[in-house]
């Protein structure tokens, strides 16, 4: 497994197709919902199988003063288990870290909870329900 930034139209393309098909299609929500506005400013992270397809994405941006927040973090079905999502949360932490980010906050859904929970991120309150069908918890974890 590879952990790294896409940098190419064609790894942008496949790393938004990913983050579409696992966190809106099932939703029936339309192609581009899977962006919002703080795309270019972002941090994007992909994970890599040994076959050069993505199997993973995760991003963070950057929120008033020195903290950051993690959103769409997805895991292909085939890969779940393999440390694939844990990989992707690591490597966003290392790089809130380098830019000087002391705090991050998620709006996790509701059964990726225990994974954030494992990852050192605790519960603050409940969130938003997201498309009407999906609760959410926000968390946050303290870096450093």
């Amino acid at each position: 497994m590879i952990i790294r930034s896409p940098t190419t139209e064609s790894e942008f393309a496949s790393y938004y197709a990913l983050r579409w098909k696992i966190l809106r299609g099932p939703w029936n929500q339309p192609r581009g919902s899977e962006k919002d506005g703080f795309e270019n400013e972002a941090v994007h992270i992909a994970a890599w199988d040994g076959d050069g397809r993505i199997i993973g994405v995760g991003r963070l941006h950057q929120l008033v003063g020195n903290r950051g927040q993690i959103r769409f973090m997805a895991v292909d079905p085939t890969a779940r288990g393999q440390g694939v999502g844990q990989a992707i949360l690591q490597e966003l932490e290392l790089r809130a870290i380098q830019s000087g980010l002391s705090e991050i906050i998620l709006h996790s859904r509701e059964n990726a909870v225990p994974f954030y929970r494992k990852n050192g991120y605790e519960v603050m309150k409940r969130s938003h329900t997201l498309f009407g069908a999906i609760p959410h918890t926000e968390m946050r974890k303290r870096l450093g």
